[in-house]
């Protein structure tokens, strides 16, 4: 932690829903002066001073470290209590203390003004300080910043999914719901962006022949991405997949139906998490997971179950930058006729000459131009 320095912060609350002030009551004025009411004013202004004030000056400490320069609220931290959040939905959340003792909290309105930009002012995984207001509830006056975070894009604001973990675990199934190699991608991408590592999990390998899964998994392995196969069912691959977990702090992600739950059963049955089977007719998951919750595991490390999702937006990623997320690439991003070549259309591509020759995985290729695309 480096120096910290105060400093004064002008903050932009949203709007009331209260009605403006009025600068005069034409009424009152003309009960009180009935003879001139001709010399009244016909018309009058509405004040937004006074209570409707939208901006307000707070107290931050400017945090200077390796990373940066952050601004935080300054509170007074004797009066509160550091934790974890364990759950959140909107604006409550279950506080976990480092004794174990959890508190329902609502959020501090100056926190989320100061996360006007995001989807959500805290997440599952981030390190707060709140007030407690009795033994069962409190107030959460400050988010830490967060080491590591796992983004989409959700209506043109920031979905942080889960913030402080170590992992991710790309959750996909080999069959039912089938299996999308480009959301693998695009989770691959937030993960880099977020500064977290990533793992593909292919579940349900007991629903096809494993040799049609291979040539996908032998991709990923060979540009360097931990692969694991399994079923929760069976048990295939569960072994492996604990020790992978085992003193982590990870969060599951995929499509619904896909078996994160079930995966997470068969790791650790005392959780008994609710599971729901793939509707037939639209070959689609259902949801059983509501919300992102942290939960730790008896062989040490915790994981992040997370609802399941069907689309996946990128947030923060502009189509130049995503040939850099696609290490294949790099080679023969060079060779490239023109320095901005996009890899999609233009002559003396030295991509798309790689995937002529098989040097580049044409799904991988396929899958970038959707995503530059999007």
């Amino acid at each position: 932690m480096g120096k910290k320095k105060k400093k004064k912060i002008r903050v932009a609350f949203r709007k009331n829903r209260q009605q403006r002030a009025r600068r005069t009551n034409l009424t009152k004025d003309v009960l009180e002066q009935a003879d001139g009411t001709e010399d009244l004013a016909t018309g009058e202004r509405l004040s937004g001073k006074g209570d409707l004030t939208r901006h307000r000056t707070v107290i931050g400490i400017e945090e200077e470290s390796d990373d940066g320069t952050q601004v935080l609220i300054d509170v007074d931290e004797s009066k509160c209590l550091s934790g974890r959040i364990v759950a959140a939905v909107g604006l409550n959340s279950i506080v976990q203390t480092d004794e174990g003792r959890r508190y329902e909290c609502t959020v501090r309105r100056v926190v989320r003004t100061l996360s006007r930009d995001a989807r959500n002012a805290v997440v599952t995984g981030d390190h707060v300080l709140f007030q407690p207001t009795d033994n069962e509830y409190g107030v959460i006056e400050r988010v830490n910043p967060r080491r590591s975070t796992l983004s989409r894009g959700s209506q043109r604001q920031e979905h942080v999914i889960v913030a402080n973990i170590d992992q991710v675990l790309i959750v996909m199934s080999a069959d039912e719901p089938p299996l999308k190699p480009n959301l693998i991608d695009r989770f691959l991408i937030s993960a880099e962006k977020g500064g977290v590592d990533a793992i593909i999990c292919i579940n349900k390998v007991d629903l096809i022949d494993p040799i049609e899964i291979q040539p996908l998994a032998g991709m990923y392995a060979r540009l360097g991405y931990e692969v694991v196969l399994t079923s929760a069912t069976a048990e295939n691959g569960i072994a492996r997949l604990r020790s992978l977990l085992e003193d982590k702090e990870t969060v599951l992600t995929g499509q619904s139906g896909v078996g994160k739950s079930s995966l997470l059963n068969a790791i650790e049955p005392s959780l008994e998490l609710q599971t729901a089977n793939v509707s037939r007719w639209s070959t689609k998951g259902r949801h059983t997971t509501r919300r992102a919750v942290l939960l730790a595991l008896d062989v040490g490390g915790w994981v992040v179950d997370t609802p399941g999702i069907r689309q996946f937006g990128l947030w923060d990623v502009i189509p130049e930058e995503v040939e850099g997320f696609f290490v294949e690439f790099r080679p023969f991003v060079t060779k490239c006729r023109f320095p901005d070549c996009s890899h999609s259309h233009e002559s003396g591509c030295g991509v798309k000459q790689a995937v002529s020759d098989d040097l580049i995985s044409r799904t991988r290729y396929e899958s970038y131009l959707k995503i530059i695309l999007d």
